[in-house]
């Protein structure tokens, strides 16, 4: 195991890579990611010939390294054909070693137009499916504004499974406009019926620069969220769905990969119309850079220097907080050892906010590793706060 003598460059992270679609059919009130809604004919083929013109220039950053995993988000990436992805994952494989059995999510809208290509996708190398499902009630979704219904959701499950899909995600949100603790337990005593292998768990926030921060629907309050959220994590522990990040439950062997190389501070490239990326270079530096945001301006620049929104390195008096408001999502903690491989700073750096944090029972220390208590859990913002460099 790595030293506080180990230098940054030892031991470069895993390579993950994510591939941003932008478009959807509508923008839904409460999101706010870099999407936009489609008009007309998508410029498939173009974006595809754009995203792998992207990675091309990306490439040299991460030379000799295996990706070991991919992430196709947006946007609403199941709008693309099963052909423009096959194309997209076969120029990823010409240009960037992919790890023999590297997981490879796709971001799926249940709509009936989208499902009916789920053999396409997995038939051109896709193995996992991420399905924003949301709610199973009509008049949930409704207030949401998706595209979909109950009925279409639950048929997607099922041409999912049929497709050969045996490791797929649902989307569930909680806290919905004048939801009750009985409706919020229906949909997830409904999605655990569906079987899925994982399950995405998130409370509606109202996000800035949003429609629902606009026009603020009448939410549940703070006491009867609590509740809901409770009674449903009670349902999915007794069905064999472990928390294992804030938002996160999978059954056993099932963890998403790739969101689990987020949370322990791994690199990750990022293709595509606003898509960011972390990455550990060659002398131990960290940066993070991202792309122009809006589809036009990036199929105008994808591949030159004009595509590249921002670039910057990661000063070491922040890495602490960056480590910690990574790893600290996962009820696994993280081994003092990784902190030292991951950012080439001693155990000391995470000193004195580490041992207020542990005289104040909001962090653990258990055989080197640390993590947050039960009570920890709840106020992870007092515990992030005290990283916070001087």
């Amino acid at each position: 195991m790595p030293t506080s003598s180990c230098t940054k460059w030892e031991i470069l992270p895993p390579l993950s890579l994510y591939v941003h679609i932008p478009w959807c059919v509508r923008k839904c009130p409460y999101c706010d990611f870099n999407s936009h809604a489609a008009n007309g004919d998508l410029p498939e083929s173009a974006y595809v010939s754009a995203l792998l013109a992207d990675l091309e220039q990306d490439s040299p950053r991460v030379s000799g390294r295996t990706v070991e995993t991919v992430f196709i988000g947006g946007g609403t990436p199941s709008l693309f054909s099963p052909q423009a992805i096959y194309a997209l994952l076969k120029g990823i494989k010409e240009r960037i070693p992919i790890v023999f059995g590297a997981e490879i999510t796709l971001e799926a809208n249940p709509g009936t137009a989208e499902s009916s290509k789920f053999n396409g996708f997995h038939d051109a190398g896709v193995n996992r499916l991420s399905m924003g499902v949301q709610s199973f009630s009509d008049r949930h979704l409704q207030a949401l504004g998706r595209i979909h219904g109950s009925a279409e959701a639950i048929r997607a499950v099922e041409i999912a499974k049929t497709a050969g899909f045996d490791n797929f995600n649902l989307d569930l949100m909680f806290g919905l406009p004048q939801q009750t603790v009985e409706e919020a337990l229906d949909d997830i005593r409904l999605a655990v019926e569906l079987q899925p292998t994982h399950l995405s768990f998130y409370q509606l926030t109202l996000e800035p620069n949003t429609v629902f921060h606009r026009y603020p629907p009448a939410l549940p309050s703070d006491d009867a969220i609590w509740e809901i959220q409770k009674a449903c994590q009670t349902v999915l522990a007794d069905t064999g769905y472990r928390q294992y990040e804030i938002s996160a439950y999978a059954k056993e062997g099932f963890r998403c990969r790739h969101n689990q190389n987020y949370w322990r501070f791994g690199d990750y490239l990022g293709i595509g119309a606003g898509a960011h990326g972390k990455l550990t270079d060659a002398s131990g530096n960290i940066i993070r850079l991202w792309k122009t945001r809006h589809p036009t301006r990036y199929l105008e620049t994808a591949g030159t220097l004009a595509s590249i929104g921002g670039c910057d390195e990661v000063k070491k008096e922040e890495l602490p907080l960056e480590f910690m408001m990574n790893h600290l999502r996962l009820r696994e903690g993280f081994a003092e050892s990784l902190f030292i491989e991951r950012t080439g700073l001693p155990a000391c750096a995470l000193e004195p906010a580490l041992t207020h944090c542990l005289d104040n029972g909001l962090l653990e220390r258990r055989d080197g590793v640390v993590r947050c208590t039960d009570q920890g859990w709840n106020f992870l913002d007092n515990i992030l706060n005290q990283f916070i460099a001087a």
